[in-house]
């Protein structure tokens, strides 16, 4: 009996040695095809890293290598909490923990998050989307903004607003092919934990806007006034509002927003975007809301 077993062990080994060594022998006998592959791809559609410059070597719908992406990280600076703008060191000593802005005319709504800076990585995703239209980087955005969005609905009980995605005046639209912030939206809807609904049409701009850069903040505000129209008031009265946008600067564009929104009778509204233009960034490289690129030339950006 002992002899069986022992003949029975040796048996089965062998099988799956050899069974092991086939494998490894497919496996040396592919390498070369998936090398020719890889050269051929590289040959056939050679890409860089946008954000970097490094070459890659993998099909991929974006054309951002794994470290740039890894690189993104959050914003940790003391920020406002209500706008999200990055606070001073004079404001944080006034303890209230809002920026001049806000202590001196709130926004319309309640309260802002973003994901971090309009910065290297975070920018350059933007650009990718927006100028670019490489519309595969909003789910990347999307998986950034949902950070923000899931910190931002934990300090707000048992919420579950409304998506609302800031909307593009229709000859923008018409000629980039897509909005961007709704494109963003549907991605972050897919990444929280609760399932909120996208209402890419309850809010519609009705009148196009001239570039902000170099506007004071007064003339910021009477840039978008009377620019948005709620089209479904019945399907924004008594709820929660999350606005939904790519590039927060000033915030007039998401005031104006949450000002018809409020109007038409939402409960609350929030906005969140996936990059803040903290006070003293350049707003040649930055937009609000997306509406002035028609006159901005977008920059390259490195990581």
């Amino acid at each position: 009996m002992e002899l069986l077993e022992v003949v029975f062990s040796s048996c089965e080994t062998l099988t799956r040695t050899r069974r092991d060594l086939r494998a490894r022998q497919r496996a040396v006998a592919l390498a070369p095809f998936q090398v020719l592959l890889q050269s051929i791809f590289s040959v056939l559609f050679p890409s860089d890293c946008r954000l970097c410059g490094t070459s890659l070597d993998n099909i991929s719908r974006i054309p951002v290598c794994r470290e740039c992406l890894t690189e993104i990280v959050p914003t940790r600076a003391p920020q406002c909490t209500i706008c999200s703008n990055r606070l001073a060191s004079a404001q944080l000593l006034r303890g209230d923990g809002l920026c001049a802005n806000c202590r001196d005319c709130a926004p319309e709504f309640d309260r802002a998050a973003s994901f971090g800076e309009y910065v290297d990585g975070v920018r350059g995703l933007i650009h990718l989307l927006k100028y670019e239209s490489v519309t595969p980087a909003a789910r990347p955005l999307g998986g950034l903004l949902a950070q923000a969005i899931t910190e931002l609905l934990a300090g707000c009980a048992d919420a579950t607003p409304l998506l609302i995605p800031v909307p593009l005046h229709k000859s923008r639209r018409r000629s980039r092919g897509f909005n961007q912030s709704e494109l963003i939206a549907h991605a972050v809807a897919k990444r929280l934990p609760q399932r909120l609904e996208v209402a890419c049409g309850a809010l519609v701009r009705q009148r196009d806007t001239v570039s902000l850069v170099g506007l004071t903040r007064e003339e910021h505000i009477a840039n978008v006034r009377d620019a948005f129209r709620v089209a479904d008031a019945a399907g924004v009265r008594g709820r929660d509002v999350l606005l939904v946008d790519d590039v927060m600067t000033t915030g007039t564009t998401l005031s104006e927003c949450a000002h018809v929104l409020k109007q038409a009778g939402a409960k609350r509204v929030w906005a969140a975007t996936v990059a803040r233009a903290f006070d003293g960034a350049d707003l040649r490289l930055a937009d609000d809301s997306a509406e002035e690129e028609a006159t901005e030339v977008p920059v390259s950006t490195s990581v």
